[in-house]
């Protein structure tokens, strides 16, 4: 079996797939001003990937999308707090399709890690623990249609 090494993504826009970035892939952001990462349909493959936020998000999103309507993340986000020493957790709800973290409240500060995994038909299995800033709030939502 292969070995792949991290891609360090510094470009805009990235189709995840497992034939070309392999399985489990690793994807290190090193873009200051975002980017958007669209997963492969979920079949329940097995396909892992690995997202690290490698530099901090200082303008615009890093997003991680489904690409299709049908398909859904299911987990959770364990989020450190920067005011009180604490952790908060968010869950996803039956429709999130997206995450988005904006380098403050929701996440997407240098060290930051989103697992996801094809797990069945339709549905990518996410974990993410990260950090945030300010008033923290989730970085689950549905924004495919």
């Amino acid at each position: 079996m292969p070995t792949f090494l991290p891609f360090n993504l510094t470009a805009a826009v990235l189709a995840l797939n497992a034939s070309t970035y392999g399985t489990p892939a690793t994807v290190v952001v090193n873009r200051a001003a975002g980017s958007t990462l669209t997963l492969p349909d979920a079949t329940g493959s097995g396909a892992e990937f690995d997202v690290v936020i490698g530099t901090t998000i200082t303008s615009n999103n890093a997003i991680i999308q489904v690409s299709r309507a049908a398909d859904i993340m299911t987990g959770a986000c364990l989020m450190a707090q920067d005011a009180a020493d604490t952790v908060v957790g968010f869950e996803t709800a039956a429709d999130t399709d997206t995450i988005t973290m904006n380098g403050s409240t929701k996440g997407g500060i240098k060290g930051d890690r989103i697992k996801l995994k094809d797990v069945a038909a339709n549905t990518w299995q996410v974990q993410i623990i990260c950090s945030g800033t300010g008033t923290e709030v989730t970085p689950f939502s549905a924004a495919v249609s």
